[in-house]
């Protein structure tokens, strides 16, 4: 009997009404929370045979001691449930937000008698409407200063403000024509509320449609020879003009939208919203996700437009997204009604951008969240306490006697089982060392785990090299060979493989017949990120938001890299020489035949006209050149 038949309900107890669930461990924490249009049918997923779930589903499953549900009456009720419950019980195998800084936004206080604006990071001020978020608070600063030349309202302390009251003397602000001064009576506070009311309009998107009311308003002043007054309207004007000139146009002024981009892997998700009002970009905000179980794009969607308006921050009338959830038609009901409540009308459509100036805006914001996820990337592995905490957790997962401070990392590539070839990269306390990347030809091999086994053959026979050097050529620093140290370094503390258990059992093999019993090798598979050990029926499960994790897919992902750069070049300097026997195709043709197509595979695929619309291939040519790549191939 498996460890989950004790508590595994009936199928029959299930019901088939939508839902909420939540798995629970022997402590009574909440593991995992989660929603169904069907309580019986999601249920029954996650008591399939243990071989069959994705290791972290399996990983969650075996580690729970109980399931509960609440049955609800429709998706957009188990959509609530499901969010009040992820905030309350925060459960480790749900999806994590990371890094979620806290932005500034513009804030006009409505609520109070004379309205004040701010830059602030607090939320929640009561009948105070939000702007933003920004990245910037010096250029939101620089923004609003900019804005009070226009709308000269509030934007002093109520310290200061009740001062002004009790001297009657404004402060500078209201000296230089930064605040009309309800604070001494130059305005009545209905008058200030008109002014903040109109700041908050333009705030909001009606910002061309304002510049057009005062240029007329300008132009009336002047017929009626109100010189003045039209010089304080144009320089009312300029300032607006100025702060527009600092948010890029790049939709029509009629669009208000949030335009999501999302950059994931197996361990990491960055978000990136691009907040457009009236056709501006008016603010961006970035954020990074760390996945726990599997997730597919339309999930990780649902997730994070779900915390993404968790604040004050009303959803925009559009939403932009690279992939639309199922449960959408729940999504956008919820979404409006945050809408409504943060003071804003009109409902909330999520779309995906298909053509067009939004697909272009959409295209733009993806490349950001990648560059993003890069970035993370880089940072996290750049930390050298987390680079240290990492190689002790491998040291403690694999059971070795102490931190591998040398990971080497072989990965086995080929073309369709020709060209075999192999890469070694070398991570040293964490860092790649580039110059100790060895690449290996391979003559002949059967299949990958042969391979693998040739290419540890090889590697491994230069630490006898290193035993058999004579004492003339030791290092007196390093106490290592002189000549094996310059090829190979030092002994590795951990061979690592790209693969599974029969690349990992292929790389004992080597290291047994090689006499070598002190090396530790493992292996990571990438389908499901787990770690190998030989003679092991069941992998080692390292946690899915783990630097020991994050380093062991950094060092598999460079070695995939370099192996497969490196077959590229095998392959194209094997059509080369395919190529150049051919009578009347020399250097300088096959060479511009490779330019032109841009790889040998596109190369390899092309049919007979497209090989003669290149300059100096004749229809002769191009036939001999056709029929010797469909022979090589």
């Amino acid at each position: 009997m498996s460890a989950r038949e004790h508590w595994r309900p009936k199928r029959g107890e299930i019901p088939t009404e939508p839902g909420v669930y939540r798995f629970t461990d022997a402590a009574g924490r909440v593991l995992y929370v989660g929603k169904a249009k069907n309580l019986r049918s999601r249920l029954s997923n996650y008591f399939q045979p243990l071989h069959s779930l994705h290791e972290r589903t399996r990983r969650m499953v075996t580690t729970a001691q109980g399931v509960e549900w609440t049955v609800v009456g429709s998706e957009l009720e188990a959509l609530s449930l499901e969010y009040t419950w992820i905030k309350e019980f925060a459960p480790p195998f749900n999806v994590k937000f990371r890094d979620d800084k806290t932005y500034p936004y513009v804030a006009i206080t409505l609520a109070e008698r004379v309205p004040r604006v701010m830059v602030t990071r607090t939320r929640g001020i009561p009948g105070a409407r939000y702007f933003g978020p920004y990245t910037k608070v010096w250029a939101v600063r620089e923004t609003v200063d900019l804005m009070l030349k226009a709308f000269p309202m509030r934007s002093c302390s109520d310290t200061t403000y009740k001062r002004a009251q009790a001297t009657n003397r404004p402060c500078l602000l209201g000296d230089i024509g930064k605040c009309a001064a309800p604070c001494v009576g130059r305005v009545t506070p209905e008058q200030h509320r008109g002014i903040a009311l109109d700041f908050a309009s333009f705030m909001a998107g009606n910002d061309e449609g304002y510049v057009r009311g005062l240029k007329t308003a300008m132009a009336e002043a002047a017929r009626e020879l109100d010189y003045e007054g039209a010089a304080r309207i144009r320089d009312q004007i300029g300032a607006l003009e100025t702060a527009l000139a600092k948010s890029a146009v790049v939709l029509d002024d009629r669009t208000d939208a949030d335009v999501f981009g999302i950059a994931y892997d197996e361990l990491a998700a960055a978000v990136q919203l691009f907040i457009v009002r009236g056709g501006r970009i008016r603010g961006v905000r970035g954020w990074v996700v760390d996945t726990e179980l599997d997730v597919t794009m339309a999930e990780l969607v649902d997730t994070v437009l779900q915390n993404a308006y968790d604040g004050t921050a009303a959803p925009a009338r559009e939403i932009i997204v690279p992939a639309v959830p199922e449960d959408a038609q729940a999504l956008q009901t919820v979404l409006t009604e945050r809408r409504r409540d943060a003071g804003e009308r009109g409902a909330v459509v999520v779309k995906i951008a298909q053509r067009g100036e939004k697909a272009a805006l959409a295209e733009t914001v993806a490349t950001n969240a990648l560059g993003a996820l890069v970035q993370y990337k880089t940072r996290r592995s750049g930390d050298f306490t987390a680079r240290s905490q990492a190689l002790a957790d491998i040291q403690e997962a694999l059971g070795l006697a102490e931190a591998p401070l040398r990971l080497e990392c072989f990965d086995v590539s080929h073309f369709g089982g020709s060209n075999p070839v192999a890469s070694m990269v070398v991570f040293e306390d964490g860092l790649p060392r580039k110059d100790q990347y060895r690449k290996f030809a391979i003559a002949d091999a059967r299949d990958d785990t042969d391979a693998v086994y040739q290419v540890l053959r090889r590697r491994l026979a230069y630490l006898h090299d290193e035993a058999a050097a004579p004492s003339a050529l030791i290092d007196p620093e390093s106490g290592q060979p002189a000549a094996a140290r310059k090829s190979f370094h030092y002994r590795p503390g951990l061979l690592v493989i790209d693969g599974g258990q029969p690349q990992v059992a292929a790389a004992a093999r080597a290291l047994r017949d090689e006499g070598l019993d002190d090396i530790a090798v493992c292996g990571i598979a990438k389908r499901l990120e787990e770690v190998w050990l030989p003679d092991s029926d069941y992998p080692v499960i390292l946690p899915r938001s783990s630097d020991a994790l994050f380093l062991l897919q950094r060092l598999r992902d460079e070695a995939h890299r370099f192996a497969l750069r490196y077959q590229r070049t095998t392959r194209s300097r094997d059509i080369r020489s395919r190529l150049s026997s051919i009578p009347g195709l020399g250097p300088t043709r096959t060479t511009e035949l490779l330019k032109h197509f841009g790889s040998v595979a596109r190369l390899r695929a092309a049919s007979i006209d497209e090989l003669t619309a290149v300059d100096g291939i004749g229809p002769a040519t191009a036939r001999l050149v056709h029929r010797a790549l469909r022979d090589d191939g």
